[in-house]
């Protein structure tokens, strides 16, 4: 009787062990059912959402770019965004990044 007990109970981890290592394959399996889905999106993304700066937009120069001036004087609207990302500014002379300008 004593080795039917041992036995019943090394059964019983055996059974455990099994149920766990299936519990955490059908985990494995669904995270990457999961990655596999995420990668084909059903719909092309709007790409020009995702643009930090738009056309007629108001940005501010970080004031260790332009030293010495008030808020409102490093303040440009945006006039063209370029492919690169950086933009073209009403009032101020070349391209900028953004990196430059504060963040809101």
């Amino acid at each position: 009787m004593g080795v039917a007990v041992v036995s019943l109970l090394a059964m019983k981890k055996g059974t455990t062990l099994l149920l766990g290592s299936l519990t955490v394959a059908a985990a494995a399996a669904g995270a990457l059912v999961t990655v596999i889905m995420k990668r084909k999106p059903t719909e092309p993304r709007d790409r020009s959402r995702d643009t930090w700066a738009r056309p007629g937009m108001k940005v501010t120069f970080r004031a260790e770019v332009m030293p010495g001036r008030d808020s409102d004087e490093r303040t440009f609207q945006v006039s063209d965004l370029l492919p690169s990302g950086r933009v073209l500014l009403e009032g101020a002379a070349g391209e900028h990044a953004q990196k430059e300008f504060e963040q809101r």
